[in-house]
């Protein structure tokens, strides 16, 4: 997962100094537009040490497992209005800047759940539940289940977050009279805090279920935009970051928390518009 990072980082770096040395088109006249999009994800994650603290219990599960939770694609819910936050959704809504430059505010509803039935290394105490994990551990292998941990983001991890992108027009097939088309590169960086509603069942206490900001996120981006009259696009993404939930809800009590990070892999598919809400004069474009 790590050489995903890395390997979408690299790619964005090289991808944005070519298209600031070379604009194989010029762009087109972005400045002062706004841009919306709203699309569908899929995630991968790294292993993370999952740290958990209460009065009763003080321990840390090894490398643990997870993964999405991305619905069969369906007309109900993927397009029903009433079901949006069924489906792991992609709405951004930006403003250019300059020609090339964008800044936006998206929301990444991602889905987090942990593998039941995966083996865990587990270190720490566990005391006072009534329950048969109480005791001293050290490094021990543990199997998590139902009866132990349930752990997931899935009415979401909500990355929600600021963004800086670049755009560049690679192909113009309109000069080529091949249609009202343009092709365009995206890469851009952005950060932004996680406000996950996390459902928690563990050690016999009663399920915890509520949204609560707990942590931050950095990101990097990559793009494939088709641009059709001017006006609408259909774009397909990478996404790449690192996330840190320090303070995640674990229980009603609000002292009862657990801690995680770990690094992500997103695709992303969109459909939006752009679009202008005045009149203006056009500006130099800034490569």
């Amino acid at each position: 997962m790590r050489k995903y990072l890395i390997v979408s980082l690299l790619i964005c770096v090289a991808t944005t100094t070519f298209s600031q040395q070379t604009t194989i088109f010029p762009p087109k006249n972005n400045h002062q537009k706004f841009y919306f999009y709203w699309g569908w994800n899929r995630d991968w994650y790294t292993k993370s040490d999952i740290h958990f603290t209460s009065a009763d219990f003080n321990f840390t599960l090894r490398d643990v497992e997870a993964h999405d939770k991305q619905r069969k694609f369906a007309i109900d819910p993927f397009l029903n209005p009433g079901a949006f936050t069924i489906p792991q959704t992609n709405f951004r809504v930006g403003y250019f800047l300059k020609n090339n430059w964008s800044i936006s505010m998206g929301f990444d509803h991602m889905k987090y759940v942990v593998t039941q039935y995966q083996n865990v290394a587990i270190s720490g105490t566990i005391k006072n539940t009534a329950t048969d994990y109480n005791g001293v551990y050290n490094n021990e292998e543990i199997e998590i289940n139902p009866n132990f941990l349930l752990m997931e983001h899935t009415d979401g991890l909500n990355y929600i977050n600021i963004e800086m992108r670049h755009q560049n027009n690679l192909l113009n097939l309109r000069k080529y009279n091949m249609g009202k088309f343009d092709v365009n590169v995206i890469q851009g960086f952005g950060m932004g805090f996680l406000f996950p509603k996390s459902d928690v069942t563990i050690l016999g206490n009663a399920r915890n279920d509520e949204f609560h900001v707990s942590g931050y996120g950095i990101s990097t981006v990559l793009g494939m935009n088709i641009t059709f009259r001017e006006h609408f696009f259909i774009q397909g993404e990478v996404k790449g970051g690192f996330i840190n939930l320090p303070d995640i809800r674990i229980t009603a009590n609000k002292n009862d928390v657990a801690h995680q990070q770990f690094f992500f892999f997103q695709s992303n598919i969109v459909l939006g518009t752009y679009f202008r809400l005045w009149k203006v004069k056009p500006a130099p474009p800034l490569n």
